[in-house]
């Protein structure tokens, strides 16, 4: 239990010296790259001019004999494992260099301080850190031309949570520095809108990315899809104006072309608007039609890509999309293409070898299942379904491609759904049939 102590102090200035004891276990890799490894017990030379000691435990160390002689030194103590015992506890720490935030429990409930350590994580921005860098760098200069305490925080208030905010947390550390440096001179820019084109998973909040969950919590408009989970809003602000431009199958309320008016209308009010899409906004998501729409009203744009139905509900049901034994490609396919526009090319889909995974295709199951049979499928091939994937309601059906029409039918297959056809599914059939057959016996 020794390394995460270490590792700590990665990225300080600190020398760090490692005794092993008598042990002969390899010493990790990032910990070598760092610290200076001794094959021995530290003596009481080795000690003098320590600031901090560590002592693990384990065969053969004197944990006492060492902590005493620590002590004798004035060295503060930490055992491992052993709060009482130590001088003093090590905190959970988030470090985004300008910030960090240590987190302790006074050695009471060390896991529950890593909980909380990775709650924060997801909370804070991973280039957090360049906007303290700049507010330590533009300090003096702020306080020389803002002589007035309260001019300055009015002018740290805009300019960390402005466009230079922004500009950072995007990378463009110089861009940030020019936007404070305007802010600064009076140059103050007509707040412009921006457009957020988010990936908001197959429903599952955690496995929304860190930067959606981000997004969503500044956002000033979320304009939403159906299949956005309440979980995923939950993450939003509360205070957020919300629209609800939610399909269903033949019933779409509020065309695509409107869905485009009401992303620029809102940017060009000065809002950060998310355009939250189930999914990943460019798998089958239309959200190629929305940037191009966004982006050429003069509007900012960016995307945040999510995890997709595919790989999401796969992985929940344990089928492999690739297999060395059984798919080395897959295919992503709509079971609903645009009125008069080209189908899919079901000869590639029905390549041997292969894995082939249809969005939307529960009322195009018939067609899937002729098309692919015809051209080449076997019809013997295995085929998963997953309904609800990632959902609480979460139902996974196996069959074959001969019988995927029917098995839709005789299940009563209705939510969103993604099927599977290829020899992986037959896998995860089999397993799925192993596993009820041991609760059976159970």
């Amino acid at each position: 239990m020794a390394e995460p102590k270490v590792r700590l102090f990665a990225a300080s200035p600190a020398r760090l010296l490692w005794f092993t004891g008598n042990t002969d276990d390899p010493v990790p890799a990032d910990i070598a790259q760092y610290a200076r490894i001794e094959r021995r017990m530290p003596t009481r030379r080795d000690l003098r001019g320590a600031t901090l000691l560590f002592i693990a435990g384990g065969d053969g160390i004197p944990v006492d004999a060492l902590a005493r002689t620590g002590r004798r030194l004035g060295i503060p103590v930490n055992i491992v494992d052993s709060p009482s015992a130590s001088d003093f506890q090590t905190p959970a720490i988030v470090d985004r260099d300008g910030i960090v935030v240590a987190i302790a429990s006074g050695g009471a409930a060390p896991v529950l301080s890593v909980d909380i350590r990775a709650a924060v994580e997801q909370a804070l921005p991973a280039r957090i850190g360049t906007l303290a860098d700049l507010a330590r760098e533009l300090r003096g200069t702020v306080k020389s031309v803002l002589t007035k305490f309260d001019d300055r925080r009015a002018f740290w208030e805009r300019a960390l949570r402005g466009k230079a905010r922004d500009l950072a947390l995007s990378g463009d550390k110089a861009g940030a520095r020019r936007e404070m440096l305007r802010e600064l001179n009076g140059e103050r820019a007509e707040r412009r809108g921006i457009v957020h084109l988010v990936g908001a998973g197959p429903g599952d909040p955690d496995l929304l990315t860190l930067k959606a969950a981000r997004l969503l919590r500044e956002a000033d408009v979320i304009v939403h899809d159906r299949l956005v989970s309440e979980g995923v809003m939950a993450l939003a602000r509360r205070d957020a104006l919300r629209i609800d431009v939610g399909k269903t199958k033949g019933h779409h309320p509020v065309p695509q072309d409107e869905i485009g008016e009401i992303l620029v209308r809102e940017a060009r009010k000065g809002q950060r608007v998310v355009r939250l899409k189930g999914g990943d906004p460019f798998i089958f998501g239309r959200g190629g039609e929305e940037l191009d729409v966004v982006r050429a009203a003069g509007i900012a744009a960016e995307v945040t890509p999510g995890i997709t139905a595919a790989m999401a509900c796969a992985a929940s049901a344990g089928v492999p999309l690739t297999h060395r034994d059984h798919a080395q490609s897959v295919t992503f396919a709509s079971g609903v293409v645009k009125k008069d526009g080209p189908d899919a090319d079901y000869r590639a889909l029905s390549a041997p070898n292969s894995t082939a995974v249809f969005y939307m295709g529960v009322g195009a199951a018939p067609e899937i299942e002729r098309k692919m049979i015809a051209a080449g499928r076997a019809p013997s091939t295995p085929v998963a379904l997953i309904e609800n994937g990632t959902h609480d309601t979460e139902r996974r059906v196996f069959g074959t491609l001969g019988g995927l029409a029917a098995l839709v039918e005789r299940e009563g297959i209705a939510g969103p759904t993604v099927i599977i056809v290829g020899e992986s599914a037959g896998t995860a059939a089999a397993q799925a049939a192993a596993q009820a057959s041991l609760e059976n016996y159970a």
